[in-house]
């Protein structure tokens, strides 16, 4: 026997023992309500036979109603409760039968009455062991489910873990991907064609590439940052993109009134952004017009980016591609209660995201409060 085996048997011994001193103190405690007047030492005495009532039928039923109970599962129900009653009144009975001989050898034949005590104890000792077969059976039915619970809790803890580790990676290869060399160089071309002709904005556009790289260094670090910050990093890297592409890049930012505190995934509108740059801009001649706005629906924060470019299928995106990392980071973060869509067809692309309005600023809360309310007054 393994130590697991043993420790489990010594488990099941240590609850039978108890269980059995337990209902041996029924008897004398119910003797001692109805018979006030009898003495400590014959309460102990009864106390002693009662407990040997109690461990002669529980053993019995122990051993074999706990194995009748697994094999009688697959039976029909009437067949099944039958056996288990018939198993419960015998095995009563016979550790009644077994258990008497004690007193009978205690007190002997001449004083002792075995039948009439036996009929007594079997009444008593049947009405016991039916309480505690049910109080078993209900104990381990529903340990049986903790543990099920609990191994259900330790799978998703697992799969919470595996999520972790994979949004983790998407925001590495995420991050990877914005401090990419040719991004690098292009601003940095950029910057040094613009020093002799705008020097003001070589450095405004330096600013701003070392705004966007130390938000991206930040964001494998932070959960969720504020609509407004993030909408800021989208402008420094729109206005980088401008100085490479000129008048093919064209965007509007449209943030509703009340969002600017509401809760995002860092990077997730710049993923956003980025993607129309590579897929609108870049791909044509005389560009492309990006619009981005923010807007509350219900309970819900909507975010979308569009552009009129040639489009694309998000089946063709490849493994990695910044919006499959973008989808990962928000199931780990919000779970089913987020989605994005892609709608892509020739005259352009739409992409949305939606996810649970959380606004962490006490003014953004009050802000949005007072536009609920000044909605509906003008509905009403």
């Amino acid at each position: 026997m393994n130590k697991d085996r043993m420790s489990a048997w010594l488990k099941m011994l240590g609850r039978f023992v108890l269980m059995a001193f337990g209902l041996a103190l029924c008897v004398p405690v119910l003797e001692w309500c109805f018979e006030p007047h009898v003495t400590w030492s014959y309460l102990a005495s009864e106390y002693v036979f009662s407990l040997v009532y109690a461990l002669s039928i529980g053993a019995l039923l122990s051993t074999t109603l706990a194995a009748l109970w697994q094999v009688s599962c697959r039976w029909h129900a009437a067949l099944r409760w039958a056996a288990r009653i018939g198993a419960v009144v015998s095995g009563t009975g016979l550790g009644c039968l077994v258990a008497g001989l004690v007193p009978l050898l205690v007190y002997g034949g001449a004083k002792y009455k075995y039948w009439e005590n036996f009929a007594a104890a079997f009444k008593i000792g049947l009405v016991l062991s039916t309480v505690a077969v049910a109080f078993a059976v209900t104990y381990e039915r529903l340990r049986s489910r903790l543990q099920v619970s609990a191994l259900e809790l330790k799978t998703k803890e697992l799969e919470r873990q595996r999520a972790l580790k994979l949004a983790t990676d998407a925001r590495l290869s995420s991050l990877e991907s914005r401090v990419h060399p040719h991004f690098l160089f292009n601003t940095i071309n950029s910057v040094s064609s613009l020093i002799p002709e705008d020097p003001k904005r070589a450095e405004r556009m330096l600013m701003q590439m070392a705004n966007l790289l130390r938000f991206s260094l930040d964001s494998a670090h932070s959960g969720l940052v504020p609509l407004e910050r993030e909408v800021k990093i989208v402008e420094d890297y729109l206005e980088i993109e401008s100085a490479r592409f000129g008048q093919r890049l064209r965007y509007e930012i449209s943030i509703e009134s009340g969002l600017h505190f509401a809760s995002v995934p860092p990077l997730a509108l710049q993923t956003l952004a980025e993607n129309s740059v590579k897929y609108a801009v870049s791909a044509r001649r005389q560009g492309s017009t990006i619009r981005i706005w923010a807007m509350a629906e219900s309970e819900n924060l909507l975010l979308e980016v569009s552009d009129d470019g040639p489009g694309f299928q998000a089946a063709e995106l490849p493994s990695g591609h910044g919006l499959n990392n973008l989808q990962e980071r928000l199931a780990v973060v919000f779970g089913e209660r987020a989605r994005l869509e892609i709608q892509s067809t020739a005259e352009g692309t739409s992409v949305r995201i939606a996810m649970p309005l959380v606004v962490s600023h006490p003014a953004g809360m009050m802000q949005r409060a007072a536009n609920t309310a000044g909605t509906l007054a003008l509905k009403a």
